[in-house]
Parts: structure tokens; sequence; C-alpha cells
């Protein structure tokens, strides 16, 4: 591990003190503010160009005398080809840092180094570092394939899930989809498409589904608002539920997702879409298909089955739509 808030100190050393200055507060070097051109263009009283006129040509003298520091440029370099070639801003300073409080210093490091170059943030990907732009353009074929199998398969992927045309390594895979702002990894280290409620869940609906994909079970309204925290109201849960056509009401105050193949509807509905889908059926094979629909006592299915408004008992004994 390089010293490198000591490293930054000897090479700013041979600069003169305000074009020191001016780097130290641009890139919040050494515990200091980190400004922008214009905090820093009042401060010394000269306009945010010439800021970054001193700041570029500071930057252009530092570049000139970095050759004593190969072992450390050169290990940048190595550090990005551990990873296919380029990395998450924050992931590679967090990377390098280890434990020490030394980030600012790592960055302005970076930018001096001549080795590797700077994307900057955009709507489509995080800021990152790369070695060259070859591999940039990898990796935007690679996140365009990913993204592809994801809207294909509909469902959230491990790693090993992507099937990409692209030659990467695992490591490099990792990396190139880190840096997208489409495919997004979770929590649980799966990836999914940034607008999915698993990846960016938006408001109780949203996190209650997750929760329901977690548990994989049904639950009651109240155990669902205990699992969301955060003091999340039973009642209120209740009402988001049940507004939702995500969720099913299979029990009182139990629901489960309807992905999981219950019907909507009360007690009687469900007989008649049973009876719709399967046909004519005996009272005890009813029970039967009901259950697995609903958490309901036996009398109360038996009992909706009685009403002829909607069923039919044939002279065989079984029953139909009426």
């Amino acid at each position: 591990m390089f010293k490198y808030n000591t490293i930054c100190k000897e090479i700013l050393s041979s600069l003169q003190e305000r074009t020191k200055e001016i780097i130290i507060c641009r890139f919040g070097l050494f515990g200091n503010e980190k400004k922008t051109l214009e905090a820093v263009g009042k401060d010394h009283q000269v306009t945010r160009e010439r800021v970054r006129q001193i700041e570029k040509d500071g930057i252009k003298q530092i570049k000139k005398r970095t050759g004593d520091y190969k072992e450390v440029f050169s290990g940048f370099k190595s550090k990005l080809a551990d990873f296919g070639g380029l990395k998450r801003e924050d992931f590679l300073v967090s990377e390098l840092a280890g434990s020490d409080d030394c980030k600012n210093c790592i960055i302005f490091l970076l930018t001096v180094s001549g080795d590797v170059f700077r994307v900057s943030e955009n709507n489509e990907h995080h800021a990152f570092w790369a070695r060259d732009k070859e591999v940039i353009k990898k990796a935007k074929k690679v996140i365009d394939d990913a993204y592809k199998t994801l809207k294909k398969q509909d469902k959230l992927l491990s790693l090993d899930g992507f099937q990409i045309k692209e030659d990467v390594s695992r490591e490099a895979l990792s990396s190139y989809l880190e840096i997208s702002k489409r495919v997004i990894k979770n929590e649980e280290g799966l990836f999914g498409i940034s607008t999915w409620p698993e990846i960016n869940p938006k408001g109780i609906k949203d996190k209650a589904y997750l929760v329901f994909k977690r548990e994989n079970k049904p639950l009651h309204f109240k155990e669902v608002a205990s699992l969301l925290g955060e003091g999340a109201n039973p009642q209120t849960t209740h009402n988001e539920l049940i507004k939702d056509s995500r969720f099913v009401l299979v029990g009182r105050g139990v629901y489960a997702l309807s992905e999981w193949g219950y019907m909507p509807g009360e007690v009687k509905e469900v007989i008649r879409t049973i009876l719709e889908k399967e046909g004519a059926l005996l009272k005890n094979e009813i029970i039967v298909r009901v259950e697995e629909q609903r958490i309901v006592k036996k009398n109360t299915i038996i009992q909706n089955l009685s009403n002829k408004k909607y069923f039919i008992r044939t002279p065989d004994g079984k029953y139909t739509v009426a």
C-alpha cells in the first residue's frame, strides 16, 4: 500500500504557492474542502477561467516530474487490468485506499498519471476510470447485451446468469455492469433493470412486493407492515395491497402474489373461474381446488357453492356455473 498523501505532498512541492493552493482546494487534498472554480476564484480574487488555467498549467508541470513514481502509476494500470480495463470511480478509489483516508489524493494521482483517464458521470453511467477507449466500447456492448437479456427473461439474474456475446472474464463483467445506471445490482447481488420495483422500489406497494418475494409465502398485512419496518402503518399497508393487482387477498387479511397463480376475487368468483376452466366438478374436487387458492374454511366454500344464483348441482352430483 502506497502512502498517497505523502506522494501528493512531494509532487506538489515544486509548484508555486498559489498554484499549489488552488490544486489542493480543487481536489480537496489533505483534509481541505473540495471547492468549485467559482469558490476558488473568489478566494484568490481571480476569474473562474483563470483558476481553470492555473490548475491546468499546474497539472502539466506535475506530469513532467511523475517519473519518480512510475511504480504508483503502473499500479493503477495493473489494478484496472484486474477489472477488465475499467472501474467505477468510487469502487476503484475504495479498493486502492483500503482503510486510509486518502481518497481525494488517489483521484488527484489518477488525474496526473497520464496512463489512465476519467469518464464523467452522465444519465447512462457513473463516473469511471479506464485504460483506453477500446475497453469503453467493449463495456458498452456488454451492458447492452445484459440489458437485452434482462428484458427478454424478465427476471433478476446473477452474474453467472448472463449470456454475453463478448469474451469477458467474470471480474470484467461485474466491473462493466457496475458502471451502468440501466442495469443495477440489488442488495442480494442480483441484477435487474433500474425501473424494476425489485431494483428501485417506490412507495409501500413496491417495498411490500419485495417482502413477499423474499418471504415466498402468503402473509397477513400486519406481518407485511412489521417486515417493512420504519414504523409502517398496518392499515395503510392493507389499503395499498388491496388496490394493487400484484396482490391477491387469499384469507382474512392474508395476501399472496398474483404471479404465484392465485386468482383474484371472492370465494364464489374463484369457484366460478375454476368451473369455467375445468368444467363440472364434484364438491370435494371443488373444495380441494379452492383451498389451493384461498385460506378459507370448508363450510365457507360449501355455503358459496349452495348459492343457486351462481351454481347448479347436476343430476350426477357435480356442480357447474348457473
